[in-house]
């Protein structure tokens, strides 16, 4: 991480420390906006890009399920799975950039939750996606 990404990622920590996939992709980073909403972010590093210096399209897909995952809990204890993710690539991110990812709960029902979210680079969107969540009984 360089030291313009340190800057933009003030106030931030890592996300799940324990999980080894998401620290192997990431790792991503996480903090509670002024309204008690998660934000997510991935200092993008060369080995986040694909052959062309452009940010792994299936990186961005797990930063935006985690994230509208954690948009969806709202604080709960709860475990959630993605039935169905939907997206859409709108621009580039490249090495040195920041992403930035927010989620939002469109509406819940007793097994399902209904999410969107955005990633952005510098303010500019570069993905949206939607999402089902299927909400697992714990035991």
């Amino acid at each position: 991480m360089n030291d313009e990404q340190a800057a933009q990622l003030k106030g931030f920590q890592v996300y799940d420390p324990i999980d080894p996939f998401e620290n192997r992709a990431g790792p991503f980073f996480y903090r509670l906006d002024s309204h008690d909403r998660p934000v997510f972010a991935l200092a993008a590093e060369r080995r986040h890009c694909n052959t062309y210096n452009i940010v792994h399209g299936g990186l961005m897909m797990t930063l935006i399920d985690l994230t509208m995952v954690a948009a969806a809990k709202e604080h709960r204890a709860e475990q959630l799975v993605t039935v169905s993710l939907n997206s859409e690539f709108l621009a580039s991110g490249h090495t040195g950039d920041v992403l930035f990812a927010r989620g939002e709960l469109i509406r819940r029902t007793r097994s399902l939750a209904f999410v969107r979210g955005l990633i952005e680079v510098d303010g500019n969107a570069v993905f949206a996606a939607s999402a089902v969540l299927r909400r697992l009984r714990t035991t």
